[in-house]
């Protein structure tokens, strides 16, 4: 059996992109699914460089290549949202990717990458969703978040992504403690490694449910 083609998309430093090369390098032809394509929105993200350092293609879409002056100046947020999506679409309809997996990815994604790979795209959060999820849930303000609310536990939730922000299916959840003291820095330093073992066993999950 092939394995499935996957794109991951990242914003910033990479590590749970990293995690699944890791995962991949660690199983060889046993590994269930394959890192095809690394796409970005960010011209500087470390996860450049971990593709790169792997010999994984890697793609970043920048709005200001995509529209001219005049179109993002014009351009509603929806309407901009609507092309990165359309060009990552693109991107992955010409690479055959077969999944999708959103790893520290900014952007959101919308329009007919949702509807042409339904079932298809996941997402990491760094919260135990439904909680702190939604616009401007993201990093920092997430992790600072739980800490102001005094929450015993935050976690991380891979899920399945449509048209609503972090509101798709549940794959999975892992939970750590917050602890008296900790900050945002801490406590995400703390999911980090919680993080890289939840997307490595979510991308298994959803190997195992497409192909078989």
């Amino acid at each position: 059996m092939s394995a499935l083609s996957i794109a991951v998309l990242a914003s910033g430093n990479g590590s749970n992109l990293q995690a699944l090369i890791d995962e991949q390098a660690r199983l060889g032809q046993n590994c269930p699914y394959a890192v095809t394509l690394v796409i970005c929105d960010r011209m500087f993200a470390k996860a450049r460089e971990r593709a790169e350092c792997a010999g994984i293609p890697v793609e970043t879409v920048l709005l200001a290549d995509i529209l001219s002056p005049e179109e993002r100046a014009a351009f509603t947020r929806a309407q901009k949202l609507a092309a990165r999506s359309d060009a990552i679409l693109a991107l992955c309809k010409t690479r055959g990717v077969q999944a999708i997996v959103l790893a520290g990815f900014l952007s959101i994604l919308a329009g007919d990458i949702v509807t042409e790979y339904t079932g298809r795209i996941i997402n990491l959060h760094p919260a135990l969703l439904p909680e702190f999820g939604g616009e401007g849930m993201w990093g920092r303000h997430v992790h600072q978040a739980v800490i102001d609310a005094g929450k015993p536990h935050s976690g991380c939730t891979v899920h399945y992504v449509d048209s609503s922000v972090d509101g798709g299916a549940h794959i999975l959840q892992k939970k750590i403690p917050v602890l008296k003291d900790d900050t945002p820095e801490t406590l995400a330093a703390r999911l980090a490694p919680v993080e890289h073992e939840a997307i490595v066993e979510a991308v298994k999950v959803l190997t195992s449910r497409l192909t078989a």
